[in-house]
């Protein structure tokens, strides 16, 4: 199958997280934004729910949660955090704007994530190309933000 088909799953969820972000944002103007953190995650927990129990679609194993370092869990702390904080975002600072932010946060920090090699992660060492990247995305950001 080859990279090209994980390369258009991650394009696939970026724009998932952009059209998710925006309909969160119009769902917390309607309810209030804790409201609709909350009510979003209740879909989710809902949706995960069917895939797992009703179409039996995990290929894991859930008897194995305990076995898991502790840290790990704090990614259900960070969803809440993260889905907060998109929902506070975007109606002050348009879509375009906060996802921007948003995408030199998260690549700024997965590049540190791959150099150190956390959480028992693969480490995949800083070259100057990334480097050059970085600058890059922080020029791009500039240009694509729109403060007034």
């Amino acid at each position: 199958m080859g990279k090209i088909f994980f390369f258009i799953v991650a394009a696939i969820s970026g724009t998932a997280m952009a059209v998710q972000g925006s309909l969160n944002s119009a769902l917390g103007k309607v309810v209030g934004e804790v409201e609709a953190t909350f009510i979003v995650h209740i879909i989710a927990t809902l949706a995960i729910a069917l895939i797992l129990f009703v179409f039996n679609l995990g290929q894991g194993n859930l008897g194995k949660f305990m076995s898991a370092p502790w840290y790990t869990y704090l990614g259900g702390l960070l969803n809440v955090i993260i889905l907060y904080g998109v929902l506070f975002s975007i109606p002050r600072l348009g879509v375009a704007n906060a996802t921007t932010l948003i995408i030199v946060g998260q690549v700024s920090t997965a590049v540190l994530i791959d150099h150190l090699g956390i959480w028992g992660l693969e480490k995949i060492p800083f070259r100057w190309i990334q480097g050059l990247g970085l600058v890059l995305l922080a020029i791009g950001a500039r240009l694509l933000l729109n403060i007034k």
